[in-house]
């Protein structure tokens, strides 16, 4: 389950650099089918990664993990529910807090899962 919910995560990363690529370089939101596409894998992967948790116990680097993509999705959902949907540009701060705290989040779910 581990290794699901990191290869979902990896799959949510690539469509995350590109949507911050689309921020970024074209100034303007990524769009909205985009958004979808990245918050499917990230949802489907917390899921998995809850349920693991829940369910059969997993490393405490796993549960820090699972934490800080929490906090992440809550930062996503903020994206995407304040700004995005009211056509507002996307805030650089909130859109690079978000890549951090999912990238710390998908470094330590590595390590708990490949050390």
């Amino acid at each position: 389950m581990l290794l699901t919910s990191f290869i979902l995560f990896a799959i949510t990363a690539f469509l995350g650099v590109c949507m911050a690529g689309i921020r970024e370089g074209r100034r303007r939101n990524p769009p909205a089918w985009l958004t979808m596409f990245h918050g499917l894998p990230a949802a489907a992967g917390l899921t998995l990664l809850l349920y693991a948790a829940l369910a059969f116990g997993i490393p405490k680097l796993a549960i820090a993990a699972l934490i800080l993509f929490l906090v992440a999705a809550a930062g996503g959902a903020t994206l995407n529910l304040v700004y995005q949907q009211r056509g507002q540009l996307l805030p650089r701060w909130l859109m690079y807090l978000h890549l951090l705290l999912a990238v710390s989040g998908f470094v330590l779910l590595a390590i708990a899962l490949f050390a």
